[in-house]
This record gives C-alpha cells, sequence and structure tokens, in this order.
C-alpha cells in the first residue's frame, strides 16, 4: 500500500466504527459483547491491511472478518454456555410491562425460531447492503440471499400472525447470545446513518 492508500484505509476504518459496532450487536445481542467483536474485527483487519485491495469495498470486507470472528467466538462461547447451562447459571430476564415491548418481545421470539442464515441475510439487506454485497459476505449466490430474505419474511409473517404454531413464552427462551441474533437487527439501519 502506497502512503496514501494506507491513509485512506485507516481513515475508512474509523469511519467504519459506528457501523461495525451496529452489526456486531445485532449479532451478540448485548452492548459489551459486540464491542469486543467490533474492536476483534478492527484489529484483525489492521493485521491483514495487506491483502485489502484498495478500491473495493471496505464495509464488506470488513462485514467478512466481522463475521468469521463472531463465528469463531461462537464456536468458543458454546461450550461455555453449554456447561453454565448444565450448572443452572442462566438468569431469569424480566417481563416487558408495555404492550409495544411486548410486541417487539413476540417479534424477536419468532426471529429466534428463523434458521440463522435466514436471520443472517436479513441483517444485512436490512443494514443496507445490496443483496451482491450480503452473498458476498455470506459466500453464497444473489438468489440464494433472495430466497433467504423472501423464506425469512413469510415465516416472519405466519409465526407473529399465530399462523404458524406458537412462539415460545419468554422463559422458554435461553439467554445465548445467538439466539438474540437479531435483537438489536434493526438498529443497524438507524445506527449505519447516524
Amino acid at each position: 500500500m502506497t502512503k496514501d492508500e494506507e491513509r485512506d484505509f485507516r481513515n475508512g476504518l474509523v469511519e467504519m466504527v459506528p457501523v461495525l459496532r451496529a452489526f456486531a450487536r445485532s449479532l451478540c445481542g448485548k452492548r459489551d459483547l459486540a464491542d469486543d467483536l467490533a474492536q476483534e474485527t478492527l484489529a484483525k483487519a489492521l493485521q491483514a491491511r495487506d491483502k485489502f485491495r484498495p478500491g473495493t469495498n471496505l464495509k464488506a470486507w470488513l462485514f467478512v472478518i466481522l463475521r468469521n470472528e463472531f463465528y469463531s467466538n461462537h464456536r468458543r462461547a458454546k461450550t461455555v454456555a453449554n456447561y453454565a447451562a448444565a450448572e443452572g447459571l442462566h438468569s431469569e430476564s424480566m417481563e416487558p410491562e408495555q404492550h409495544a415491548s411486548l410486541d417487539l418481545s413476540d417479534l424477536m421470539r419468532a426471529f429466534n425460531q428463523l434458521p440463522f442464515e435466514q436471520k443472517e441475510a436479513l441483517i444485512l439487506t436490512a443494514g443496507e447492503f445490496s443483496y451482491d454485497e450480503a452473498a458476498a459476505i455470506c459466500g453464497c449466490a444473489v438468489g440464494t440471499i433472495k430466497s433467504r430474505v423472501s423464506r425469512a419474511r413469510k415465516r416472519l409473517e405466519s409465526l407473529v400472525e399465530g399462523k404458524d404454531g406458537v412462539l415460545p413464552s419468554r422463559s422458554e427462551q435461553p439467554e445465548d447470545p445467538t439466539d438474540a441474533f437479531f435483537k438489536f437487527g434493526r438498529s443497524v439501519t438507524e445506527k449505519a446513518h447516524g
């Protein structure tokens, strides 16, 4: 990289911090975990900056790193979560008191019923990635992303309207971060513009 390209790369990283944090939060569901994930992503991006091709999509490149890091962390955390569940260390969550919170809670439980790939496709497209960019991040065809988004929307509608089974109660929902994958997904777009 030339000095100008290096400067542009670093400036691009700084500009992407809020968007990375928002996407990480939509994946993790918890601010502290999301901040750690975003920080790890930035550190890995700096270490791998010689692999980035100037003129290509920095945002998509960073999201691939973040997504891969999330998967790695998830594999490590799954063992810890299984141990915690066996030891009875899961905490009870509080019931929301407002009707709007209950509606959001229903939506979150519906999201948790979706396959991981569908949740991921929704988050990326809600985060204003094009279908092409989302496909590149997920490593699949554009048609696959479109199909995942379409199926996810139809399934969500059926679940929320009660046409397709019953949503589990809040007490049946585990508090594992991967189960809350989409908990903050709707904030991705807001934070990306903020």
